[in-house]
């Protein structure tokens, strides 16, 4: 027989008010109480009927989640930061990858819609403005991770993308290079990093050469494919900034097959410190963006914006670190 919330109340010590209060998210209720309420309805698997719950108009405690590239260790993390979240603030989280389709991205919206999520968290990507303003219009709770959309009137978390290309930059001018390329995928993070980008060198009395920009598929072959045709330029670039890790790998594996090596040849740098900046060799120095932090602060914002909490547009702006590895070292002069 399926768990009821008879068998809840009776496990936890609690009565069949305090349960429903924790399920619906209602009353006061201490945080040590409502811990207990929801670690028997864990291990006795207890589940609110959502679809009830949806067509009584009230919360179905089910957020969406869309994120660009699940094969992307940087979304992948996000996606367990949000939900690990909102499993403490007892909410369920529904994960669609759009593989950056605008076509799968209105789909989704559509699914979640029908679905009745209380809510909608947009990782880095969406393409869809004319759907976001819908949704903004229609006063639907949604927030937005890894980037910001100005010209929206939805809350946002993101990490100091200028600053992080910035101090990037300034790195690899502190061990005197000179000419530094940098691969970037077509975002408006990475727009914001290549802005950084540019004043570092404007900083520094360096010429700015437009060939050393790349724009490329955030994947490691498109940045595999960029970087052959970027090593075959007279006076190549010394050192490399990647906005992302897997761009950065990309790089790293179409320079070996040049016959270079880092960061004796090339001194590379990636971005959002992923699993992938230990995984290869030498290990990548990467920007880290705090994405457990991010994850709980975009929860929150959603939360507090399912609730009613504020009208106001919220945008919260993370400080990036750098970690530094082996992958960087002043240029050889020949």
């Amino acid at each position: 027989m399926k768990p009821t919330i008879y068998d809840v109340a009776r496990e936890a010590e609690v009565s069949i008010a305090t349960v429903s209060k924790v399920i619906n998210n209602t009353g006061r209720i201490s945080d040590k109480t409502r811990k207990k309420v929801m670690d028997v309805m864990d291990r006795l698997g207890y589940r609110p009927s959502i679809v009830a719950s949806a067509l009584t108009g009230k919360r179905t405690y089910t957020i969406g989640l869309l994120i660009p590239d699940l094969a992307n260790p940087f979304f992948a993390e996000i996606a367990r930061s949000v939900e690990n979240r909102g499993h403490e603030l007892g909410f369920s989280i529904v994960l669609c990858s759009t593989d950056n389709d605008s076509n799968k991205e209105a789909k989704y919206i559509a699914l979640l819609r029908q679905k009745s999520v209380d809510g909608i968290i947009l990782a880095a990507g969406f393409n869809n403005d004319e759907i976001l303003k819908q949704l903004v219009d229609e006063k639907f709770p949604i927030a937005v991770i890894s980037q910001d959309i100005p010209s929206l009137a939805a809350d946002s978390v993101t990490v100091d993308d200028y600053l992080g290309g910035y101090k990037v930059t300034e790195h690899l001018i502190s061990l005197g290079h000179k000419r530094i390329a940098v691969f970037a995928e077509n975002a408006r993070s990475s727009k914001e990093r290549i802005r950084g980008y540019r004043q570092a060198l404007t900083d520094a009395g360096l010429d700015l050469d437009e060939r050393f920009i790349y724009v490329c598929d955030s994947t490691i072959e498109g940045g595999k494919q960029q970087a052959r045709e970027m090593l075959t330029i007279t006076e190549r670039p010394t050192a490399i900034f990647a906005c992302n890790d897997l761009l950065a790998v990309g790089v790293m594996q179409a320079a070996r097959e040049y016959g270079l090596t880092f960061p004796d040849d090339l001194s590379i740098i990636g971005f959002d410190n992923t699993i992938l900046a230990t995984s290869v060799n030498p290990p990548l120095t990467s920007v880290a963006q705090p994405i457990e932090e991010m994850g709980r602060q975009v929860m929150d914002l959603l939360v507090q914006r399912i609730e009613g909490a504020t009208n106001m547009k919220r945008r919260v702006v993370l400080l990036p670190e750098m970690i530094y590895r082996g992958s960087t070292k002043p240029p050889v002069i020949h």
